[in-house]
């Protein structure tokens, strides 16, 4: 498991450059002769990007995109991290190789240029619209692409759930929209990844957690990120992973717990787990699943079992604690819940 200290959330960069056209005059773009200077970048074919561009995913996305077909778009991984996906960052697992920037050409073609890779699947007019001035599909068209893109189960669990955790769209929407999608390749793996995700993980860490509670220790589906308080309305912690039917909590430990003033911070919190009734486990990166798998059911067998209303804890919120807005409510409130679900 690779720690990625992200939000869920980005914010896209201001700064970000636009290719330009060769232009003979140099009003609206480079003439021939600046072209050639060490102030601007060859993209291939007539475009050209200033060479001081910001050196980030969004901008590589910008480069990739300039030469996209009337009716083309960026998809998968490139649309979600360009509409704010902050998990989605262009880098192959390890997190050390740039990934592809996908692009759908809608009908329309054009050469292979480094960097990107082109998709003539079809592509409805509305499966696509502008967003700060650049094509990108659907959230919905995106996330199928990119779990189509990743084809390992796990992995398309992952490209859900960190969809749902950026708030761009729920389980449940993902879902509904594979509905009228159904003699499309790869839905029925979508189907499948849609069905293990969830909206209520904070990072791929987390959700790999919960695969190996569910999948490979056979344990019951658990609550995510839920707030624990004690019975004075005090709140214990807010867990990764807990099984309120056994009392058991579980904890992944990233390559930053490794700091001290967080190791001190984690041991204080394992201390009020364990003081009011809870089993607890960590996990930490880079551990063999099956390992996990195996902690996570002799920690629930050590659990107490008891009555919730024996506990010294409860999932029952005190007066001053503000719940979050649960997902499908807010896209539904925000008017995003029908364009979530179409084609």
């Amino acid at each position: 498991m690779v720690e990625q200290r992200w939000d869920p959330v980005c914010v896209r960069p201001s700064g970000l450059v636009f290719a330009e056209y060769l232009d003979a005059t140099g009003e609206n773009g480079p003439s021939r002769i600046e072209a050639r200077s060490s102030r601007w970048e060859a993209l291939g074919r007539g475009w050209y990007v200033r060479a001081d561009r910001p050196s980030c995913v969004e901008q590589r996305i910008l480069d990739a995109a300039c030469r996209l077909p009337e009716g083309g778009a960026v998809t998968g991984w490139a649309a979600l991290r360009w509409r704010g996906g902050g998990y989605f960052d262009g880098l192959a697992p390890g997190g050390a190789e740039p990934l592809p920037v996908p692009l759908v050409l809608g009908g329309g073609n054009f050469r292979p240029i480094p960097g990107c890779t082109r998709s003539k699947a079809q592509l409805a007019p509305s499966e696509w619209e502008y967003i700060a001035g650049l094509p990108v599909t659907t959230v919905q068209r995106a996330v199928f692409d990119e779990v189509v893109r990743r084809q390992e189960l796990w992995a398309g669990v992952e490209a859900v759930s960190m969809a749902a955790a950026a708030r761009l769209i729920s389980v449940e929407l993902f879902s509904e929209s594979l509905l009228h999608r159904s003699a499309w390749t790869g839905v029925p793996s979508a189907r499948k990844a849609a069905g293990l995700a969830r909206n209520d993980c904070w990072s791929p860490p987390e959700v790999r957690m919960h695969l190996i509670w569910e999948l490979l220790a056979e344990l019951p589906r658990a609550r995510a990120n839920s707030p624990l308080f004690d019975l004075d309305g005090n709140l214990i912690g807010i867990p990764d992973l807990l099984d309120p039917d056994s009392g058991t909590v579980g904890e992944y430990d990233g390559v930053h717990h490794r700091d001290t003033d967080q190791r001190r911070s984690d041991i204080a919190r394992e201390e009020r787990f364990r003081d009011h009734g809870l089993e607890y486990f960590s996990v930490v990166a880079g551990e063999n699943r099956g390992t996990v798998a195996a902690r996570m059911r002799q920690t629930r067998a050590r659990a107490k079992f008891a009555p919730m209303e024996t506990c010294a804890w409860t999932l029952e919120p005190p007066h001053w604690y503000r719940i979050p807005e649960p997902l499908d409510t807010y896209l539904r409130r925000a008017g995003l819940a029908e364009r979530l679900t179409h084609r």
